[in-house]
Protein backbone atom coordinates (compact mmCIF):
# COMPACT_ATOMS: atom_id res chain seq x y z
CA UNK A 1 0.00 0.00 0.00
CA UNK A 2 0.99 3.48 -0.52
CA UNK A 3 2.03 5.56 2.43
CA UNK A 4 -0.04 8.72 2.96
CA UNK A 5 1.80 11.91 3.86
CA UNK A 6 2.15 12.69 7.57
CA UNK A 7 0.20 15.67 8.86
CA UNK A 8 1.15 18.35 11.38
CA UNK A 9 -0.18 18.38 14.93
CA UNK A 10 -2.84 20.77 16.12
CA UNK A 11 -0.48 23.57 17.10
CA UNK A 12 1.10 23.48 13.64
CA UNK A 13 -1.82 23.93 11.24
CA UNK A 14 -0.11 25.29 8.11
CA UNK A 15 -0.58 28.93 7.15
CA UNK A 16 -1.89 27.81 3.77
CA UNK A 17 -4.75 25.96 5.49
CA UNK A 18 -5.49 28.94 7.71
CA UNK A 19 -5.72 31.22 4.70
CA UNK A 20 -7.87 28.70 2.86
CA UNK A 21 -10.44 28.28 5.63
CA UNK A 22 -10.53 31.98 6.45
CA UNK A 23 -11.20 32.73 2.80
CA UNK A 24 -13.95 30.12 2.44
CA UNK A 25 -15.40 30.05 5.93
CA UNK A 26 -16.69 33.59 6.35
CA UNK A 27 -17.86 34.32 9.90
CA UNK A 28 -17.45 30.65 10.88
CA UNK A 29 -13.82 30.47 9.78
CA UNK A 30 -12.34 30.32 13.29
CA UNK A 31 -14.66 27.49 14.27
CA UNK A 32 -13.70 25.63 11.10
CA UNK A 33 -10.03 26.15 11.93
CA UNK A 34 -10.57 24.59 15.33
CA UNK A 35 -12.26 21.58 13.72
CA UNK A 36 -9.43 21.22 11.24
CA UNK A 37 -6.83 21.48 14.00
CA UNK A 38 -8.55 18.76 16.05
CA UNK A 39 -8.80 16.55 12.97
CA UNK A 40 -5.13 17.03 12.09
CA UNK A 41 -4.15 16.22 15.66
CA UNK A 42 -6.31 13.07 15.62
CA UNK A 43 -4.76 12.01 12.32
CA UNK A 44 -1.25 12.42 13.69
CA UNK A 45 -2.22 10.16 16.61
CA UNK A 46 -3.76 7.49 14.38
CA UNK A 47 -7.35 8.19 15.51
CA UNK A 48 -8.84 8.09 12.04
CA UNK A 49 -12.47 7.65 13.09
CA UNK A 50 -12.15 10.86 15.10
CA UNK A 51 -10.92 12.53 11.90
CA UNK A 52 -14.09 11.43 10.12
CA UNK A 53 -16.27 12.76 12.92
CA UNK A 54 -14.58 16.15 12.76
CA UNK A 55 -14.34 16.52 9.00
CA UNK A 56 -17.52 15.14 7.47
CA UNK A 57 -19.57 18.12 8.62
CA UNK A 58 -16.71 20.50 7.78
CA UNK A 59 -16.51 19.11 4.26
CA UNK A 60 -20.23 19.69 3.81
CA UNK A 61 -19.83 23.28 5.05
CA UNK A 62 -16.79 24.11 2.90
CA UNK A 63 -16.73 21.53 0.08
CA UNK A 64 -14.24 23.59 -1.91
CA UNK A 65 -11.52 23.44 0.77
CA UNK A 66 -8.83 21.15 -0.67
CA UNK A 67 -7.08 20.61 2.68
CA UNK A 68 -10.30 19.28 4.21
CA UNK A 69 -10.93 16.91 1.31
CA UNK A 70 -7.29 15.73 1.41
CA UNK A 71 -7.19 14.93 5.12
CA UNK A 72 -10.60 13.27 5.03
CA UNK A 73 -9.47 11.16 2.08
CA UNK A 74 -6.28 10.09 3.84
CA UNK A 75 -8.21 9.07 6.94
CA UNK A 76 -10.66 7.03 4.84
CA UNK A 77 -7.69 5.41 3.10
CA UNK A 78 -6.07 4.37 6.37
CA UNK A 79 -9.40 2.86 7.46
CA UNK A 80 -9.55 0.82 4.24
CA UNK A 81 -12.56 2.73 2.88
CA UNK A 82 -11.07 2.97 -0.59
CA UNK A 83 -14.12 4.13 -2.52
CA UNK A 84 -14.80 6.94 -0.04
CA UNK A 85 -11.12 7.85 0.02
CA UNK A 86 -10.97 8.05 -3.76
CA UNK A 87 -13.96 10.40 -3.82
CA UNK A 88 -12.27 12.82 -1.42
CA UNK A 89 -8.84 12.62 -3.02
CA UNK A 90 -10.30 13.16 -6.49
CA UNK A 91 -11.90 16.34 -5.13
CA UNK A 92 -8.54 17.38 -3.67
CA UNK A 93 -6.84 16.69 -7.00
CA UNK A 94 -9.38 18.81 -8.85
CA UNK A 95 -9.39 21.69 -6.37
CA UNK A 96 -5.64 21.91 -5.81
CA UNK A 97 -4.47 20.79 -9.25
CA UNK A 98 -1.84 18.73 -7.44
CA UNK A 99 -0.29 15.28 -7.89
CA UNK A 100 0.76 15.16 -4.23
CA UNK A 101 -1.67 12.37 -3.30
CA UNK A 102 -1.58 10.50 -6.61
CA UNK A 103 0.13 7.39 -5.15
CA UNK A 104 -2.54 7.08 -2.46
CA UNK A 105 -5.31 7.68 -5.00
CA UNK A 106 -3.74 5.09 -7.29
CA UNK A 107 -3.74 2.60 -4.44
CA UNK A 108 -7.42 3.30 -3.79
CA UNK A 109 -8.20 2.38 -7.39
CA UNK A 110 -5.85 -0.60 -7.23
CA UNK A 111 -7.86 -1.94 -4.27
CA UNK A 112 -11.01 -1.62 -6.40
CA UNK A 113 -9.36 -3.27 -9.44
CA UNK A 114 -9.91 -0.11 -11.46
CA UNK A 115 -6.79 -0.65 -13.50
CA UNK A 116 -7.43 2.05 -16.11
CA UNK A 117 -7.59 4.70 -13.41
CA UNK A 118 -4.33 3.44 -11.89
CA UNK A 119 -2.62 3.64 -15.28
CA UNK A 120 -4.00 7.13 -16.01
CA UNK A 121 -2.81 8.50 -12.69
CA UNK A 122 0.60 6.87 -13.07
CA UNK A 123 1.02 8.50 -16.48
CA UNK A 124 -0.02 11.86 -15.05
CA UNK A 125 2.38 11.53 -12.12
CA UNK A 126 5.27 10.52 -14.35
CA UNK A 127 4.66 13.46 -16.66
CA UNK A 128 4.56 15.91 -13.74
CA UNK A 129 7.65 14.41 -12.01
CA UNK A 130 7.01 16.37 -8.78
CA UNK A 131 9.79 14.68 -6.77
CA UNK A 132 11.81 11.48 -6.81
CA UNK A 133 10.14 10.24 -3.63
CA UNK A 134 6.61 10.85 -4.88
CA UNK A 135 7.24 9.31 -8.30
CA UNK A 136 8.82 6.29 -6.62
CA UNK A 137 5.72 5.78 -4.47
CA UNK A 138 3.60 5.90 -7.62
CA UNK A 139 5.94 3.50 -9.38
CA UNK A 140 5.59 0.98 -6.53
CA UNK A 141 1.79 1.15 -6.67
CA UNK A 142 1.75 0.93 -10.48
CA UNK A 143 4.00 -2.13 -10.37
CA UNK A 144 1.83 -3.74 -7.70
CA UNK A 145 -1.23 -3.17 -9.85
CA UNK A 146 0.46 -4.81 -12.83
CA UNK A 147 1.38 -7.82 -10.69
CA UNK A 148 -2.17 -8.02 -9.33
CA UNK A 149 -3.55 -8.43 -12.83
CA UNK A 150 -1.00 -11.11 -13.75
CA UNK A 151 1.52 -8.93 -15.59
CA UNK A 152 4.46 -9.79 -13.36
CA UNK A 153 7.16 -9.35 -16.01
CA UNK A 154 5.98 -5.81 -16.71
CA UNK A 155 5.81 -5.09 -12.98
CA UNK A 156 9.38 -6.29 -12.51
CA UNK A 157 10.61 -4.24 -15.46
CA UNK A 158 8.94 -1.10 -14.07
CA UNK A 159 10.77 -1.39 -10.73
CA UNK A 160 14.08 -2.70 -12.06
CA UNK A 161 14.34 0.46 -14.16
CA UNK A 162 15.04 2.54 -11.03
CA UNK A 163 16.50 -0.07 -8.68
CA UNK A 164 20.22 0.67 -8.95
CA UNK A 165 22.15 0.74 -5.70
CA UNK A 166 23.10 4.16 -4.34
CA UNK A 167 25.65 5.10 -1.72
CA UNK A 168 23.30 7.15 0.44
CA UNK A 169 19.79 5.79 -0.04
CA UNK A 170 16.74 7.71 1.07
CA UNK A 171 13.58 6.06 2.44
CA UNK A 172 12.00 5.85 -1.00
CA UNK A 173 15.01 3.86 -2.28
CA UNK A 174 14.51 1.31 0.51
CA UNK A 175 10.81 1.05 -0.25
CA UNK A 176 11.48 0.45 -3.94
CA UNK A 177 14.16 -2.18 -3.27
CA UNK A 178 11.90 -3.97 -0.82
CA UNK A 179 8.94 -3.89 -3.23
CA UNK A 180 11.12 -5.23 -6.02
CA UNK A 181 12.47 -7.95 -3.73
CA UNK A 182 8.92 -8.98 -2.96
CA UNK A 183 8.05 -9.22 -6.66
CA UNK A 184 11.28 -11.06 -7.48
CA UNK A 185 10.42 -13.64 -4.81
CA UNK A 186 6.89 -13.98 -6.20
CA UNK A 187 8.40 -14.59 -9.62
CA UNK A 188 10.69 -17.32 -8.29
CA UNK A 189 13.83 -15.19 -8.69
CA UNK A 190 15.12 -16.00 -5.21
CA UNK A 191 18.73 -14.96 -5.74
CA UNK A 192 17.66 -11.49 -6.87
CA UNK A 193 15.16 -11.21 -4.05
CA UNK A 194 17.78 -12.23 -1.49
CA UNK A 195 20.24 -9.63 -2.84
CA UNK A 196 17.63 -6.88 -2.65
CA UNK A 197 16.52 -7.77 0.86
CA UNK A 198 20.18 -7.88 1.90
CA UNK A 199 20.70 -4.42 0.44
CA UNK A 200 17.77 -3.03 2.42
CA UNK A 201 18.79 -4.89 5.58
CA UNK A 202 22.33 -3.54 5.37
CA UNK A 203 20.99 0.03 5.41
CA UNK A 204 18.10 -0.50 7.83
CA UNK A 205 17.72 -3.89 9.55
CA UNK A 206 14.43 -2.75 11.13
CA UNK A 207 12.78 -1.92 7.80
CA UNK A 208 9.44 -3.79 7.75
CA UNK A 209 10.15 -7.54 7.97
CA UNK A 210 13.23 -7.42 5.74
CA UNK A 211 15.51 -9.29 8.18
CA UNK A 212 13.11 -12.23 8.42
CA UNK A 213 12.54 -12.32 4.68
CA UNK A 214 16.25 -12.23 3.94
CA UNK A 215 16.91 -15.07 6.36
CA UNK A 216 14.05 -17.12 4.92
CA UNK A 217 15.72 -17.05 1.51
CA UNK A 218 18.91 -18.54 2.94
Amino acid sequence: MAEPGRRRRRSEVPDEVRRELRSLGGPRAERYLEQMARAADAFSRGRDRDVLRELRALRDSVPDAPSVRELLGLAQYRLGNYRAAAKELEAFRELRGSTEQHPVLMDCYRAQHRWKKVDELWSELGAASPSAALVTEGRIVAAGALADRGELDDALALLRRRADDVARPKPHHLRLWYALGDLEERGGNHARARALFKRVRRRDPDFADVTARHRALG
